[in-house]
């Protein structure tokens, strides 16, 4: 999968990962390879990225979007 969050000000993190968990506004959830197509928002939170080799890197967010469609992720965020 391939992964972007993007804030107003830069890209912050663009790359291919294996999971992401999100702070999602009806609460957390995690997105793996061929999830299925979703559009949802984001609360104030965390959101955990597992890359390939395995290395987890946390993002602190004030809300958002995503968007996942074939195997992209797209994090619209508030830094």
């Amino acid at each position: 999968m391939y992964l972007e969050i993007i804030t107003p000000e830069k890209k912050v993190y663009s790359g291919d990962v294996e999971a992401v968990k999100l702070p999602g506004a009806d609460g957390s959830f995690g997105i793996l390879n061929n999830h299925a197509p979703i559009i949802a928002t984001l609360k104030k939170g965390t959101v955990k990225v597992t890359d390939k080799a395995s290395k987890v890197e946390n993002f602190e967010i004030n809300g958002g979007v995503v968007e996942v469609l074939n195997n992209k992720i797209t994090v619209l965020a508030e830094a």
